[in-house]
């Protein structure tokens, strides 16, 4: 039998299961990409007030940090995809750590691996099945993104040499992956680690561009810059990301074939022969089981707030046409124009803490579906402690990230030196407001672990995404805006705190999660 015998119905069987995530996260890229390229045309009238925001932008040495640099300032496609090319490249990476990660080391930590390589299926079939679909799934995404970018006006060529860097980071995450997924037995380790890796590029390519111009050319999101894609592009830079990309599937395969089923190629550390009493509660465990993802959110969120507080002081300077000031204005309201940027940066800050809330959800899910729950079960753990520390790690966790979201931009907005006008008092309390709205769409994911769909929780803050773009671009009624629970914050430091619709998402929340529990209590476990 050969060692790939299977691999096409094991890529068909990935398929189906993500059937929703998938399309879902394509299609949030795909927006953006369409969202963008419309957009900045109609903000800036003129070539010469393209080319002072790009010089603007440039001068910024946070905001090249984040975004990369213009390589030419009079490229409308460049300046158009700014933020796409680089930061918003780390959502492509990210789809494919999930997806080749769900396939490889995750099935194999829960034993689902062991009983498919029983059957008639070779021992890299599960490997290169999860290989292929990220593969096509890139490739998926390259595409769909030049499309959106030509639909949205920009030039075909570099509409296609864009879409074709995206392609590349989903191959070069795709490569990363395989080759985590070798290193440790635990899944979770797994994602550490590839996060980690893509820090390190992320941070590389920042460093180039801001400081050591050579280090940009040691990572793929320096490559997404340097490949140049609006102007004279060098095609033969799109070699380096399959290079890459066969180099750590090649590095993979050799590991794969040097450890046996369920370990990895770093020894797990054995635990201590007793265990500490503090784990004998379902709350302190479903903290310990939580705590590494937590620190690493806290340092990614501190991160983030500092750089995006640093940036908005000076983000008024760089948008001086009528346009673009009336762009931004409905961003968050009436006010200063930091003020509005805060705002506009905070409602994506909150939408993104809220991935963290449903991954501790979520992971309840998989500790039920894999057994784990039914074990703590069986001891003096009752169902309810057990469901209600899962929702309780996940609300105080997203609580804390949003104020440290806020601490920080604050740290950062009076470091850069505070817009006149301002409210710099008022960033952490803006923050905090949108903790009603998190916990309402946590509240749906903890809903959907009481149906047993707990993996479908990661859709609906991308769900509310889609609404507003969606909804902005076709100039949606208020009513399809008003699915999204984002949508009924109220716009701080812009807009007056009011009670009235806090309090109407956390009684939202309430009445949810009473719902689920309701339905949780009553069914079987598993």
């Amino acid at each position: 039998m050969s060692a790939y015998a299977g691999t096409a119905l094991l890529t068909r069987t990935a398929l189906r299961r993500d059937r929703v995530i998938i399309p879902v996260w394509v299609a949030v890229l795909t927006l953006m990409v369409y969202a963008s390229a419309v957009g900045t045309e109609s903000i800036y009238s003129s070539e010469a007030e393209r080319v002072h925001t790009a010089e603007g932008l440039n001068a910024s040495g946070a905001t090249v940090a984040l975004y990369g640099p213009i390589l030419d300032v009079h490229s409308l496609g460049e300046l158009a995809m700014t933020k796409m090319t680089v930061l918003y490249a780390i959502f492509v990476a990210v789809l494919l750590v999930v997806l080749v990660r769900r396939h490889t080391r995750v099935e194999e930590e829960s034993g689902r691996l062991e009983l498919v390589g029983g059957t008639a299926v070779g021992a890299e079939a599960p490997t290169a099945s999860a290989l292929v679909e990220a593969t096509g799934v890139s490739l998926l995404v390259g595409v769909l993104a030049a499309l959106a970018s030509i639909g949205g006006g920009l030039p075909a060529t570099g509409s296609i040499v864009f879409g074709a860097t995206w392609t590349g980071i989903g191959l070069v995450a795709t490569g990363i992956t395989a080759v985590t997924s070798q290193l440790s037995a635990s899944a979770r380790t797994c994602a550490s680690l590839t996060a980690g890796a893509i820090g390190v590029l992320y941070i590389l390519r920042a460093i180039g561009d801001t400081s050591v111009s050579w280090l940009s050319w040691l990572t793929p999101f320096g490559w997404n810059t340097q490949i140049r894609a609006w102007s004279e592009p060098r095609w033969w830079m799109l070699l380096l990301y399959v290079g890459l990309a066969v180099v750590l599937v090649g590095v993979a395969r050799v590991l794969h074939g040097r450890r046996d089923l369920g370990s990895g190629m770093i020894a797990a550390r054995p635990g201590p022969a007793v265990g500490s009493p503090r784990l004998a509660d379902a709350l302190a465990l479903c903290v310990r089981l939580n705590s590494s993802a937590l620190i690493t959110w806290s340092i990614a969120i501190a991160a983030m707030g500092a750089v995006f507080g640093a940036i908005v002081p000076g983000f008024g300077d760089l948008l001086d046409s009528d346009s673009a000031q009336e762009m931004l204005q409905r961003l968050g309201g009436e006010g200063a124009m930091a003020d509005t940027m805060v705002a506009a940066v905070l409602s994506i800050v909150a939408i993104v803490i809220t991935f963290f809330a449903i991954s501790v959800i979520s992971h309840a899910g998989s500790d039920e579906s894999d057994g784990r729950a039914e074990t703590v079960l069986a001891t003096a753990t009752s169902r309810s402690r057990w469901y209600w520390s899962a929702v309780l790690v996940a609300f105080a966790g997203a609580l804390w990230l949003l104020f440290l979201a806020g601490l920080f931009m604050w740290i950062g907005f009076g470091a850069a030196g505070s817009a006149d006008g301002s409210h710099p008092d008022q960033i952490v309390p803006a923050a905090l407001a949108w903790t009603p709205a998190v916990w309402l769409t946590s509240a749906l994911a903890a809903g959907l672990l009481a149906l047993r769909r707990s993996s479908l929780g990661y859709a609906l803050p991308a769900l509310c995404l889609v609404i507003t773009l969606v909804g902005e671009l076709l100039e949606a009624p208020g009513w399809f805006l008003g699915i999204s629970p984002y949508s009924h914050v109220p716009q701080m430091p812009n807009e007056s705190f009011a009670w009235a619709p806090e309090l109407t998402l956390t009684a939202l929340t309430a009445a949810v999660l009473l719902g689920a529990w309701g339905w949780f209590r009553t069914r079987d476990i598993g």
